[in-house]
């Protein structure tokens, strides 16, 4: 059986859960949970043997042989203590909950969808690309919000492709989500080098990977996305539940690849006595940054920084904000530009991410030693963005998409890279800016563009209805979002000077 059959063969069944009032959410981590117990079991078997982390009593035959309340009680009971135990098993089951309502269609998820499968003998590329399907429709149900979590997968596959780790390198991603940036990084590992040893492969599965996640839900996702896909095992988990950003974690990384959540800055809503109503910006103090800020996301470069190896590399998902916004963004963009070698910025087109009215790039950065002299010479530029439309379900990123971006940046030998902008070719989609340039410009911007936008001279050559209507709400949302930051700001502010 593939990937794609196991996926409608799950997901048709979610459509009938959904009748009792199951979220594709809540689904998804009920499967989880039984597919973990499934697993677990299996592996206890020949031709594996190995001890299994569910104590016996808990373990799948307990599943099978009961029925009705019965089994309704003893699942519940088995996510209560094995969500207690510490290591794996309380990440695959903290705060877990039984969200079935009818016993019989628990019964037969267990016995008719998952007992009848042998899941360890599967390729980890079948059962891990069909988890990965699943948690992909999940993202596509916007009201749950798990799109937040899910950067397309095209992206990050012309993303790591251009990264290209290597076998022994180390690569982190401090805002994991389900696992994606990790996961392709593995694959690409093993897809360009067929021949490792036994060595290189148990350093592959237990020791190349690190992952920070802030939702603990999440995080389950992204452990057994992990588990399926062959990385990490029952005495290393490579996940790790907590806020990334809230100290320096000690350990250092030869890759980083993150999309760090989208969301400008955060707050804490705190109520006082006689009920009055307070916040408390979340700003992160930490004597690894170059500067003190509530927004998030520069928080992450910094962050992002200070994880990497002297000469390690990252990308980095930022919204344009990153680019453009002055005080700690400044201060930071300068710090960057002249501590580290920041070569590359891939601006995205609107229309790729669950989230709504995102407008996102990619800065890609080496991490250098200190220097008298920036450490940037040439920023060099693709324009993904203009004169480019996609949707999520009719025109939606492909991997093809990137293929000229990818080919522009060449991974294996940078300093032959060639401009395809010119005075003779106008269209052009790559090309350089010195860094003279760059912090010569207003509050040292990234936010960079030259070419023309059809749309706005060329009528005969408008997209379609549809798609200049979502353009017109994703900028109406974004805008939306910096006024909400601002009618904060103020709030604060008078706030502070009536106390």
């Amino acid at each position: 059986m593939n990937s794609s059959t196991i996926v409608q063969k799950l997901w048709n069944y979610c459509n009938v859960l959904r009748d009792d009032g199951m979220s594709y959410g809540d689904y998804v981590e009920q499967l989880t949970y039984l597919l973990f117990l499934k697993m677990a079991d299996e592996r206890s078997r020949p031709p594996y043997s190995q001890p299994s982390p569910v104590p016996d009593f808990y373990a799948w035959p307990s599943l099978l042989e009961k029925d009705g309340d019965k089994l309704f009680d003893h699942y519940r009971h088995a996510l209560e203590n094995l969500g207690s135990r510490p290591g794996l098993l309380g990440l695959i089951f903290g705060k877990a909950q039984n969200k079935f309502q009818d016993p019989a269609k628990l019964r037969r998820l267990v016995v008719d969808l998952i007992d009848r499968e042998n899941w360890s003998m599967m390729g980890a590329d079948v059962k891990g690309d069909a988890y990965e399907g699943l948690l992909e429709k999940n993202a596509q149900d916007t009201k749950s919000g798990a799109g937040q979590y899910f950067t397309p997968r095209p992206l990050i596959q012309a993303i790591v492709d251009v990264m290209a780790p290597k076998p022994g390198e180390t690569v982190s991603d401090p805002a994991c989500g389900t696992g994606g940036f990790l996961l392709a990084a593995h694959d690409h590992v093993v897809k360009h080098n067929p021949h490792l040893t036994k060595d290189q492969r148990k350093k592959l599965k237990e020791e190349t990977f690190k992952g920070w996640e802030l939702v603990q839900a999440t995080a389950r996702l992204c452990a057994m996305n992990m588990l399926l896909h062959g990385i990490g095992s029952q005495d290393f988990e490579p996940i790790v539940v907590n806020d990334s950003l809230a100290a320096d974690p000690g350990e250092r990384f030869d890759v980083i690849l993150t999309n760090p959540p989208f969301g400008k800055k955060s707050s804490t809503t705190i109520v006082g006595e006689e009920g009055k109503v307070s916040k408390e910006r979340d700003v992160v103090e930490r004597g690894d940054f170059w500067t003190t800020t509530s927004n998030k996301q520069l928080n992450f470069v910094q962050h992002v920084k200070t994880l990497l190896r002297q000469n390690g590399r990252a990308a980095v998902v930022v919204p344009d904000n990153v680019l453009f916004e002055g005080g700690a963004g400044e201060t930071i963009r300068r710090k960057l530009l002249a501590e580290c070698d920041v070569h590359t910025l891939l601006r995205l087109p609107t229309g790729l991410f669950y989230a709504q009215g995102v407008k996102a790039n990619v800065l890609f950065f080496d991490k250098k030693p200190a220097s008298e002299t920036p450490w940037t010479r040439q920023l060099w530029i693709y324009d993904l963005r203009t004169n480019r439309h996609f949707t999520l379900k009719t025109n939606p990123l492909q991997r093809a998409d990137l293929d000229e971006f990818v080919q522009c940046y060449r991974p294996g030998n940078r300093v032959d890279r060639q401009p395809t902008w010119s005075e003779a070719n106008s269209e052009g989609r790559w090309r350089a800016y010195a860094y003279d340039e760059l912090i010569a410009r207003d509050k040292a911007s990234l936010d960079i563009f030259w070419l023309k936008d059809e749309s706005l001279s060329d009528t005969d050559n408008l997209p379609e209805p549809g798609l200049i209507a979502q353009e017109i709400v994703d900028d109406l949302e974004a805008a939306l979002d910096q006024f909400r930051l601002i009618a904060a700001d103020l709030g604060e502010q008078e706030t502070a000077l009536t106390e």
